[in-house]
């Protein structure tokens, strides 16, 4: 399994607080046969070492606006690679960058408010990076799946 340093208690709370991450200390410690002064301590350490990283609220954008969620393929020359990261983090459009296998490449994710923002977002931004290699864009029509972070 993922997480070979826990034990069932604490892959039983993670789990919980993954399906809600807004469950009373009380209610989680019913349903592991905790007390809530037991829950919230292993809470904390779990947050103490990384493992719980945040709560949060995840708004989806497209469902009260007419947001454009897109997806980038970036291939950059090596000597341009950190211009490029500097450049797309300080983007507030701009959600997530990952570093993907292949030499230099790069997965971003944006959301701009319309197409009309998209399109300035990509002649402004994406079409002027330094030392592009490659570079696709691929617009997300409708969500199916979508899970954040790992789940147990």
């Amino acid at each position: 399994m993922y997480l070979k340093g826990l034990d069932e208690t604490d892959r039983a709370i993670i789990k919980l607080l993954t399906q809600n991450a807004r469950m009373s200390y009380v209610d989680i410690g019913k349903a592991v046969g905790l007390s809530r002064v037991a829950v919230k301590a292993r809470i904390d350490a779990l947050e103490k070492k990384g493992i719980i990283e945040e709560y949060t609220t995840i708004i989806n954008p497209q469902k009260i606006s007419s947001a454009i969620s897109s997806y980038y393929e970036i291939e950059v020359e090596h000597s341009s690679y950190n211009d490029v990261i500097n450049i797309l983090s300080s983007d507030d459009r701009v959600t997530q960058i990952y570093q993907v296998t292949g030499i230099n490449k790069l997965h971003v994710h944006a959301i701009t408010q319309d197409r009309e923002e998209m399109e300035s977002f990509l002649n402004e931004v994406m079409y002027r990076l330094p030392g592009i290699i490659s570079f696709s864009c691929n617009i997300i029509m409708s969500r199916i799946k979508d899970i954040k972070g790992l789940r147990l």
